[in-house]
């Protein structure tokens, strides 16, 4: 298969979807997997058209992580080992601080770099038997994208702790109790738990979208005063905008929002 059939991006009106499409390797990611997700990332944001981006994976699970064959083969024992952190790192980064939300669906294994780009994702909805969890430490191995900065942020020390010390999975009932996703529902319902939930994302102008979602990205990062000036620069920002004026004009004049995304 081409790096194009094994992740594929499709546009559904506001929404664009992302597809990992290797089920028969529960769709464990290779670097041109990586290398397409990045290129799509940039397609995603530069499209004014996309509101929100859908991330999952075919024949019903998400991701198991790095191809351990690919990883084995290139990497393990060799002096190139720290390249395959540095990719994953790169994109995932990227993932986390596009412009468009995004909104991870999880089913069955989401694992090792699948966990890391579910936690990388904006939104994470999971069927309540998914298996969730960091897992590197099972193989001896450790975790190159973000775990040990975004899960902290996400669900404290201590359980941060238990997730990567111990290898343990949680069910998507669990992840949401621990608050490591945002829902959990039973598989027959996932789907329409998904679109119920973007809808409410895609309605929204894209332009305070993207602004209201950078400055939470950077709630954690510094002091209040500091947040305070930033608060007050993206105030300014918003109130010049043209979504902000049509906003404003479209609730006195009782009628929906047309967005320009400026």
């Amino acid at each position: 298969m081409t790096t194009e059939e094994e992740i594929q991006f499709e546009r559904d009106g506001h929404v664009a979807r992302v597809w990992l499409n290797r089920p028969w390797k529960k769709n464990c990611v290779t670097v041109p997997i990586l290398d397409r997700l990045d290129e799509i990332i940039t397609e995603v944001d530069e499209d004014p058209e996309l509101r929100v981006l859908v991330v999952r994976g075919r024949g019903g699970t998400f991701c198991s992580g790095f191809d351990l064959d690919s990883l084995k083969a290139d990497y393990v024992g060799k002096s190139n080992a720290i390249d395959v952190a540095v990719k994953s790192a790169k994109v995932c980064d990227r993932l986390y601080s596009m412009k468009t939300p995004s909104v991870a669906v999880l089913e069955g294994h989401v694992t090792a770099g699948g966990f890391e780009i579910m936690i990388s994702c904006d939104f994470a909805i999971s069927a309540d038997d998914a298996k969730i969890g960091d897992f590197h430490i099972r193989r001896a191995l450790f975790g190159g994208a973000g775990p040990i900065y975004r899960v902290p942020r996400m669900i404290g020390i201590r359980k941060t702790k238990e997730l990567m010390l111990t290898g343990k999975l949680l069910s998507g009932i669990e992840a949401a109790e621990f608050g490591l996703i945002n829902k959990s529902a039973p598989a027959e319902e996932l789907d329409a738990t998904v679109e119920e939930f973007i809808s409410h994302l895609a309605d929204k102008s894209p332009f305070t979208m993207w602004l209201t979602k950078m400055t939470i990205d950077r709630s954690l990062d510094a002091d209040t005063q500091s947040l305070m000036v930033m608060e007050h620069l993206a105030v300014g920002v918003a109130l010049n905008s043209e979504d902000a004026n049509e906003g404003v004009s479209a609730f006195l004049e009782k009628r929906e929002p047309k967005w320009q995304g400026r």
